[in-house]
């Protein structure tokens, strides 16, 4: 019996201190990301905060949140944990754009990091991927105009931020970006944030 314990609490020791560094990692690679957003010409686009489900209704209408997929409760305190971060790194967010969808304005409000405003080139195409490629294209033609000392957060779906990027992200993830002077974006580091 003594034999069995001590490997029980061998086992549970080494789970421990395995859990640690991955905790540690997690801090660091969010104060190192938005320690990134300070520097000239970084762009912050984050996904929605959690939000059950995938699509929308077939009745969905913008404006109209009773007929969208919104956030539940832990997406609402993912994007309130989000935006302490933002706080607390001392970045200054200029602008916050947002998908005119729901679940979008109200995770670019819960981050409380400036007043949002609506941008149509970031809307969801999931449902009608002819527009991508046009969208796609509008968001570059508007990041191309930001000046380098703006420093701009946009609040968009997975859809737009893989047509731009290539990156696939999670719900409530960040990936900071540059624009190159083709128009090609240019991935610095990706935050997540966990549920």
């Amino acid at each position: 019996m003594c034999v069995v314990l001590r490997i029980v609490f061998t086992s549970l020791a080494i789970l421990v201190l395995c859990a640690a560094p991955t905790q540690s990692t997690e801090a660091s690679t969010l104060e190192t990301g938005w320690a990134r957003l300070k520097e000239p010409g970084t762009v912050a686009i984050m996904r929605h905060a959690i939000a059950p489900g995938t699509g929308d209704p077939g009745d969905f209408r913008i404006g109209d949140c009773s007929t969208q997929r919104n956030l539940d409760e832990r997406g609402r305190e993912q994007a309130r944990r989000i935006g302490a971060a933002v706080r607390a790194s001392g970045a200054k967010i200029d602008r916050i754009l947002s998908s005119q969808w729901c679940r979008c304005v109200e995770t670019a409000k819960l981050l409380e990091v400036g007043t949002v405003e609506q941008l149509a080139s970031l809307n969801s195409f999931f449902e009608d991927r002819s527009t991508e490629s046009a969208q796609t294209e509008a968001l570059r033609v508007f990041l191309n105009g930001l000046s380098d000392d703006e420093t701009v957060l946009l609040v968009t779906h997975q859809v737009n931020i893989t047509a731009l990027t290539g990156v696939f992200p999670a719900s409530g993830e960040v990936v900071l970006f540059r624009m190159g002077a083709d128009g090609t974006p240019t991935v610095l580091e990706r935050i997540r944030t966990g549920s």
